[in-house]
Order: C-alpha cells, then structure tokens, then sequence
C-alpha cells in the first residue's frame, strides 16, 4: 500500500501519485547469463528468444516486472515506489543465482517516473497554448497540452479538467518539485477557470 504524505506550501493544492517506476539495472558476469536456465527453474517466467531476446520475471511483493538480458542489464517496470527498487533487485538477483548463474554487484539507475495527478482547478488550454512556453497543443488530433518544463526536467499532459500526467523525472523529489511549480505556473499565468475547491484550505498530497 502506497504511503501518502502531505505538506503544506503556498497554500496550493496539488493532488498526484506515482504510477509506475521504470529502472534499469547492470550487473557484473563472469560469463553470458544462460536464460534457459531460469526458463527451467522457475515456472513463472517467460522465454521466447525468437520473438525478444530477453526473459521476462515478475514478482508480486514488491510488485514488479524485469526483462533479463543474457548481458546481464535488466529494465524494471511497474513498480510504485522508487524505493522498492532496491528490495526487487535483491529478490531477482536472489533467484538467478538460485539457477546456479554468477551476478553481482548490481547498480540500480531510475530512468523514468510516472505520475498522475489532478490540480483541482479547469484549465484554459488554448490560453495555456499562448502563453506558456514549450507546449504543444492540437485539439483535433490530442485533447491534452503538452508542457515540456525544462526545470526540472520533465514533460506534462494537461487536460482541461485539471487532471495531469508527469513523465521523465528521475527521482521522487522532482516529481514533487515540478507538480508544485506546474500548480504554480498555471495559477500566476492566469490560465485557470473557476476552481473546484476552495484554495484557502487547501494542502499538498504526495505520494
């Protein structure tokens, strides 16, 4: 279960949660890891070379998907928490050397967070279109504005009902860094309608 924590800053509401982490992770072999032998020992696992080279392993606690490659790299997906990462990598490393293959030292790089969240306000996206920078905005083709924020680095998709998707932060930190100056910017800018709650009474949630 996610842990939900709330801060309080400029009196502004900012809902989200993370959605999904993506990491990557490289392993030291002595050798090319042979997934025939994962394949074999463990039931849960998928193999097929001909269609992808690499083996894909999930597990439940925490809830994760990896793609183990025979270079030894694997990519993780699904995950929650930036945190956890650590905890399913020992878990997989653990069961490949379980198949009798020699890893380790993993390094563990967080490629990419994903987060959705709602500002509790309407936005005015053709007027979000003129004056804010770096957005792309094409109604007929995409309902959503499209906001590349260059600091911190990342990309939103607004929607008109303030519901928002974040993408390509690499830590928690900035995830909630970049919701608080989206939340800011699209006040001050002058690009919301009337807003769904009271903002005077309003926190921030984050997960």
């Amino acid at each position: 279960m996610s842990e939900r924590k709330k801060i309080d800053e400029s009196n502004l509401d900012l809902d989200y949660k993370i959605e999904n982490v993506v990491a990557t992770v490289i392993m030291e072999i002595t050798e090319k890891i042979d997934l025939t032998k994962i394949l074999s020992k463990y039931e849960d696992v998928e193999y097929n070379p001909e269609r992808f080279p690499g083996l894909i392993m999930r597990i439940n606690e925490p809830k994760a998907t990896f793609l183990i490659f025979t270079t030894g790299k694997m990519v993780i997906t699904g995950l929650r928490r930036a945190d956890d990462a650590s905890l399913a990598v020992k878990k997989v490393v653990k069961y490949i050397k379980k198949a009798g293959i020699n890893v380790s030292n993993p390094e563990i790089t967080i490629q990419n967070i994903v987060a959705s969240g709602d500002l509790h306000i309407s936005i005015d996206l053709n007027m979000a279109a003129i004056v804010m920078e770096n957005v792309m905005y094409e109604p007929e083709v995409f309902p959503g504005l499209i906001y590349r924020m260059q600091d911190p680095k990342t990309v939103f998709l607004l929607f008109s009902t303030g519901k928002v998707v974040c993408t390509g932060a690499k830590s928690k930190k900035i995830v909630r860094d970049a919701f608080l100056k989206l939340n800011h910017e699209v006040r001050e800018l002058g690009v919301t309608k009337k807003s769904k709650v009271n903002i005077d009474k309003q926190d921030i949630s984050f997960i």
